[in-house]
């Protein structure tokens, strides 16, 4: 039955709906949820339809972290166990930035350890105004370590550290002023806004994002030269696509007018 899937899918427009779909365990990851999201992220990117995904949360909460019966197996797993477990979930992580359209997470509750890490693999984060933030990790003896690499990307080396080892909660408003969130939108009004952010993509080049969304990435950890270079090299390719053909196309003719 879908409302008993770990995560649902639906296509609206030009969005896929990925919606984690464990209300009664605030959205917590676990096996299921994560294979789940794995899955439709890759049905969306090959899905021409798609311009954007959106991942949201069930119930009152985004995600609260991982699960409880995961936790309980972690101290009795071997190293073997332990490592395939953390293996899965860093394919999610890389997985958000690899695939072709943006991924934007709308989170609405509490986004929790994983479930905070979850929102910010996202390619662009939008928040309601009683949305809560924390990486709480430190609190149980854990590390939020493969967070980590995408916190201290997100946020300054003074925030992550200040956010990954004092395990607090924090507000929407303050996520976004540390650079966690793009958007805070009002509670009341949050379904209606998320639906305007993400619909703007429809009216973009589906190509042009998806190379720039590359770009984006693949620029991080090169020097500037070379950062140079592989932009002229993807400048060439946007120049070659149908899509920017046509679009320069217009934009001349509409001129000419």
């Amino acid at each position: 039955m879908p409302d008993e899937q770990p995560v649902l899918y639906a296509v609206e427009g030009a969005v896929a709906r990925l919606t984690l779909n464990r209300p009664e365990k605030k959205n917590a990851l676990n096996e299921a949820v994560i294979a789940g999201l794995k899955e439709n992220l890759r049905a969306a990117s090959e899905d021409d339809r798609v311009r954007a995904v959106l991942i949201a949360g069930a119930g009152n909460d985004f995600c609260s972290g991982a699960d409880l019966s995961a936790l309980q197996r972690v101290a009795q797993a071997s190293v073997e166990e332990n490592t395939e477990d953390a293996r899965s979930l860093l394919e999610l992580f890389l997985l958000i930035r690899q695939i072709s359209v943006p991924v934007v997470a709308a989170v609405t509750g509490r986004a929790l350890a994983g479930g905070a890490g979850l929102a910010s693999a996202c390619d662009l984060v939008l928040a309601s105004a009683s949305a809560r933030f924390g990486y709480p990790e430190v609190k149980i003896g854990f590390v939020p370590a493969m967070v980590m690499a995408i916190l201290r990307r997100n946020v300054s080396e003074k925030r992550a550290f200040e956010l990954a080892t004092r395990g607090a909660e924090i507000s929407a408003q303050e996520a976004q002023a540390f650079g966690l969130v793009n958007e805070v939108f009002a509670d009341e009004s949050f379904d209606d806004d998320v639906k305007a952010y993400v619909s703007e993509f429809d009216k973009l080049s589906r190509s042009a994002v998806s190379l720039t969304k590359t770009l984006l990435y693949q620029m991080d950890g090169l020097s500037f030269s070379t950062a140079l270079q592989t932009g002229a090299d993807v400048n060439v390719i946007a120049r070659l696509t149908k899509d920017c053909q046509e679009r320069v196309g217009r934009f001349l003719n509409r001129n000419k007018a």
